[in-house]
């Protein structure tokens, strides 16, 4: 599976066809009046990566192969906000994607494309993203505007207010955000840059679910909380709908300030998952009962839980850093974001005021991801999981790099060039280092 998230790149506003005033007198035009009610954006991001070959004494059914490889993915996105009622909304994104990652997408936990899904079939496919109801309740504490732009009609709306979210969404797109990090389409590339690695997220292969979500906004604070579905089994498109055999639960905190008057974040995330998972001590009990597979442990009540924090800092009108910090308590398999317990992310980013190009950007990150004991002894034993296994484990520290260089082309049109370094991939220090570079093109109006 991979993330969700809104893109927050640059965007400019759909055209909108003019039409005669309403009235002799009246100040607005058709085009105006549809500009309160109806939002539509569009976005098509593609991205081409490459790797040489890396040492690799030995491989398993989830390495990244050790061969030089190409592969290219890419994702096109329709975004629709439709005002249906005073402070309430329908939301309409169908999305087409279609390519491969390296490798089948496996053999590096924090995948390296943000682009990529886990599916079988790689032929450009249409589905849909999202389809959700928005409602805001007005608390009041004076007016603020809200720009138009992806999925938001422009409106004024209480700085104190209450959001609610009902059907069809990615959990990010309301939790676990940050301010340099959360766009693969523009900002970092890596999986857990654009979202925090240790949450086993809910949602299917292609980042989505259906669920509810709500947020309470009170002056600088934020309080949110939502439930989601999880699928039926690891890394598969189908959820359960029974909610009382699985769920995705998940609270978030989030408090804004201004440090030397410029803006920063800190949030803070709990969750708690059911579904019915593998367990990797059953296994690890009696791994020939169970043909050394944490699939075959699986049973109804399982949970995950854990937690993230996020922080965001802009230090001058120029750049700004990032922390992210997640863990899980790594007792069952991962069901449906990537194989990661333990993980801790900073980064730094920059536009290109210093070089006469203010709309560029530039950005270097690292990320260090790690196992619990029970899923780390899994994986030495010979153990898989959906995206990692080298069939043995040398165990150290996932780390990868992230650093980016986008060039504003146009208006419209973003390129960069990145370059990824992963050191000990899937955990192992005996495969690697691998050397990946990126070339992604994103286009938005």
């Amino acid at each position: 599976m991979l993330r969700r998230f809104n893109a927050t790149g640059l965007w400019v506003a759909a055209a909108l066809a003019a039409g005669p005033a309403l009235a002799d007198d009246a100040p607005s035009t058709w085009a105006a009046l549809w500009a309160d009610r109806l939002s539509v954006h569009f976005q098509s991001t593609v991205a081409t990566q490459w790797h040489p070959d890396f040492a690799s004494p030995y491989a398993g059914a989830n390495s990244m192969q050790s061969y030089a490889e190409q592969q290219t993915a890419f994702i096109s996105s329709l975004y629709t906000d439709l005002r249906v009622g005073p402070e309430t909304d329908v939301v309409f994104d169908p999305e087409l994607s279609g390519g491969k990652g390296l490798s089948k997408s496996l053999g590096v936990a924090a995948f390296p494309s943000g682009v990529v899904y886990r599916v079988g079939n790689p032929a450009p496919t249409f589905y849909l993203a999202r389809l959700f109801l928005r409602h805001v309740f007005d608390l009041g504490g004076g007016h603020e505007d809200v720009k138009e732009g992806p999925n938001q009609v422009r409106a004024t709306r209480g700085r104190d207010r209450l959001t609610v979210m009902v059907g069809r969404f990615a959990v990010t797109d309301l939790f676990d955000r940050n301010a340099f990090s959360s766009d693969p389409f523009t900002q970092f590339f890596d999986w857990a840059l654009f979202a925090s690695g240790a949450w086993d997220y809910p949602a299917d292969t292609r980042g989505y679910t259906w669920g509810a979500m709500a947020d309470l906004t009170l002056g600088p604070w934020s309080f949110r909380a939502g439930m989601a579905l999880e699928p039926q089994y690891a890394n598969l498109e189908t959820l359960e709908w029974d909610i009382t055999k699985a769920r995705g639960l998940m609270a978030e905190g989030e408090r804004r300030y201004e440090w030397r008057g410029y803006p920063g974040t800190v949030r803070v995330l709990a969750f708690v998952n059911q579904a019915r998972m593998g367990s990797y001590r059953a296994v690890l009990v009696d791994p020939s009962a169970f043909n050394n597979n944490v699939a075959a442990t699986r049973a109804d009540g399982r949970t995950k839980y854990g937690g993230a924090i996020s922080i965001d800092q802009r230090f001058d009108k120029s750049w700004g850093a990032f922390v992210r910090a997640s863990f899980n308590d790594g007792a069952n398999e991962s069901w449906a974001f990537t194989e990661v317990d333990r993980c801790l992310a900073l980064g730094v980013v920059h536009d290109g005021s210093a070089w006469k190009r203010p709309g560029d950007e530039v950005g270097g990150a690292v990320v260090v991801s790690g196992l619990s004991g029970l899923h780390r002894q899994y994986l030495a034993g010979g153990g898989y999981g959906f995206i990692i296994g080298d069939g043995q484990l040398n165990y150290g520290f996932e780390t990868e790099g992230d650093f980016y260089y986008r060039a504003q082309v146009s208006e419209w049109l973003q390129v960069s060039a990145i370059y990824q370094p992963v050191i000990n991939p899937a955990y192992n220090q005996d495969r690697g280092p691998i050397h990946i570079f990126t070339v992604r093109v994103h286009a938005a109006f």
